[in-house]
């Protein structure tokens, strides 16, 4: 009957354990799936807008100063002259120079003109060659001079350059009567775009390529326009090409799977230079790698399947032999450590076996029971349930950090026997909150083999009011109550560097004058003007500002802004009411502010360079005649 018991008992284990993986398996392998979709669709278009923004910015200069080169009237004009001056070694320095010249001023790898009446090939150098029919390296200039275009753009070899691989920008060179007397153009190498598109896909794992409306691949990491490759040829693209190739005015972008490829591609149009730019993130390697983790987690299910099984078997074995169970001993043993833990507080007490997450005595059973939480609940989630209803909001994940199982358990293993933490709770039926101390004591519990603690709560309210009370005393200006020089600065720095998001404006305010009241009237009168301006300072900034006095007529103040325009608008306002504040009493003088403004920049100010700014600001409303502020201007 016991074996039966005991292999339905496993049965039945193997089978919520099977059940939860698969479903926890599916649903996380959809979730991780759909969020890398996700990441693979917002990496490559950002990837495709950067790219076509740096190649647009990268062809507009060149393709800009070659049409300037092409309309030049001084150029234009020389030309007319080639065939009459076509052995002078002054017309054709002219020419080198002027093409030097562009070459020097923009940094091209290549400047030339072809004459299409003697078809000489001008380079910055001198005359490189002549262009004749017929041959493979001028079926460019020939295809360009019976094109409908003003200008091209061709990947070839530069044989003025050692044959380097570049590209060029070519535009025909037009007389008055619209006649094209020539081709004009610039160059730069190749190496520069395919330095751009490595770095993407050494960064982002994208595949770069720029094509033309033929299909016809001009530039890849590894490939130029100079090998004449079709995209056809690219078993991997010759079935998409079909839907890469229609509607080229407008991008294009979408999954595909044809095995054994797999990808998100994107076509954009490089309007600028009429190719196309494809950006293809391969995912292949990655489902792959998702699948093989699907198996690897079965696998160790499995192991952790026997495993279970076999401690399971070893546990109901282990207890199903102690048929007298020691009761009266056990009760005696824990209720004597129960006492002489209990000598130690004089509140509450209860006890927590932390290796089963559970109650360890009736008593601490009737003690959460007694706090709306009902019998058995495991003892994480009574944590939860008391930070929720009793825990003031801003200690509740600090509670749940200390006394969570896990925690616990790891300090003992590392040899820690006792913590304790300060919060403030209330009784459950009201708002009132006060504070408490708890503190525990964890132990290794032989009889079942378990890490269990005693848990000692103590109401510090008392101490921790005075203990609050002094620490407001230090941090206090004696004579205005606001925050003295010392605390102003370490809330100022605290506050900026946990909200580093936030736009922060900070003001220097200085009573102008001070120093002839003080000497007028004494210090008593001086005294009263300062607490006059304080109480003024802090009428006019909200709650969560931090304001304080940092010297005997110097004060500051940091408030969270909007905009600089607000920073401006608040220490104006502030000028306008100590210019307008009436002063009671026999003697009779006016107060008035200097301020000094400064803002946050990027999130890089401190204390201290917000001071210097803003110190800056006062010394300059100071020099003008005082009763102002200024914002500090880089």
């Amino acid at each position: 009957m016991k074996k039966h018991i005991l292999a339905k008992t496993n049965i039945f284990i193997c089978i919520i354990i099977i059940i939860g993986y698969l479903i926890t398996s599916f649903v996380s392998y959809n979730s991780n799936h759909t969020m890398l979709k996700k990441d693979i669709e917002h990496i490559s278009d950002l990837s495709s807008e950067s790219i076509y923004h740096k190649i647009d910015s990268l062809f507009t200069k060149p393709i800009n100063i070659s049409l300037t080169m092409a309309n030049d009237t001084f150029l234009i004009q020389h030309m007319k002259n080639e065939n009459a001056l076509t052995d002078d070694a002054n017309f054709v320095k002219t020419i080198t120079d002027y093409l030097h010249a562009y070459k020097v001023k923009y940094n091209f790898d290549s400047v030339f003109l072809v004459s299409t009446k003697t078809k000489r090939y001008y380079h910055f150098d001198g005359i490189d060659r002549i262009l004749t029919k017929g041959n493979p390296e001028n079926t460019w200039y020939y295809e360009f001079l019976n094109s409908k275009n003003d200008y091209s753009i061709n990947i070839d070899n530069d044989e003025a350059k050692k044959n380097e691989i570049t590209v060029f920008i070519n535009c025909k060179l037009k007389d008055v009567n619209k006649h094209i007397i020539g081709v004009i153009g610039v160059g730069f190498r190749i190496e520069h775009l395919q330095e751009l598109l490595k770095q993407y896909e050494k960064n982002f794992n994208v595949k770069a390529f720029l094509i033309d409306a033929n299909g016809t691949l001009q530039l890849s990491t590894n490939i130029s326009g100079y090998q004449k490759q079709k995209l056809a040829q690219n078993k991997r693209y010759e079935t998409l090409l079909p839907k890469l190739m229609k509607e080229k005015e407008e991008s294009v972008s979408f999954w595909y799977s044809e095995k054994p490829y797999s990808g998100y591609l994107i076509r954009q149009p490089l309007n600028t230079i009429q190719w196309q730019l494809l950006i293809d993130r391969d995912t292949a390697q990655l489902e792959h790698s998702m699948h093989q983790q699907l198996g690897i987690g079965f696998a160790i299910i499995l192991i952790v399947i026997i495993l279970v099984l076999g401690v399971i078997t070893y546990i109901v074995r282990k207890y199903n032999k102690k048929l007298i169970h020691l009761t009266l001993e056990t009760e005696m043993k824990h209720q004597s450590i129960f006492q002489q833990q209990t000598e130690q507080i004089y509140e509450t007490i209860y006890e927590i076996d932390v290796t089963h997450n559970c109650a360890a005595s009736e008593a601490t059973e009737d003690y959460f029971y007694s706090q709306g939480i009902p019998r058995k609940t495991p003892y994480d989630e009574s944590l939860k349930i008391i930070a929720e209803k009793q825990i003031k909001p801003e200690f509740r994940a600090g509670y749940l950090a200390v006394f969570d199982p896990a925690h616990i358990l790891q300090l003992y293993e590392e040899g820690v026997t006792s913590t304790q933490y300060d919060f403030m709770i209330n009784n459950g039926n009201d708002s009132h909150y006060y504070w408490m101390r708890i503190t525990v004591k964890i132990f290794y519990w032989d009889d079942d083999q378990s890490i269990r603690m005693f848990v000692y709560r103590q109401n510090i309210d008392e101490e921790k009011c005075k203990e609050l009370f002094m620490k407001k005393k230090m941090e206090s200006d004696s004579l205005t109550s606001l925050y003295n020089k010392a605390a102003t600065r370490s809330y100022i720095q605290q506050k900026l560097m946990q909200n580093i998001d936030q736009y922060y404006a900070f003001y220097i305010l200085d009573i102008d004058n001070f120093k002839d009241i003080n000497d007028a009237y004494g210090h008593a009168v001086g005294d009263e003007v300062i607490v006059s301006f304080a109480n003024i300072l802090k009428n006019q900034f909200t709650k969560d500002a931090i304001i304080g006095r940092i010297g005997g007529d110097e004060f500051v103040a940091l408030q969270a802004v909007a905009s600089k325009q607000e920073a401006q608008a608040k220490a104006e306002a502030l000028v306008n009411i100590y210019h307008n504040a009436k002063r009671q009493g026999l003697c009779h003088y006016t107060i008035s502010a200097s301020i000094g403004v400064a803002v946050t920049i990027h999130n890089l100010d401190n204390f201290d360079s917000l001071y210097h700014n803003a110190d800056k600001a006062l010394y300059e409303a100071k020099e003008n005649g005082k009763n102002q502020y200024r914002l500090y201007e880089k």
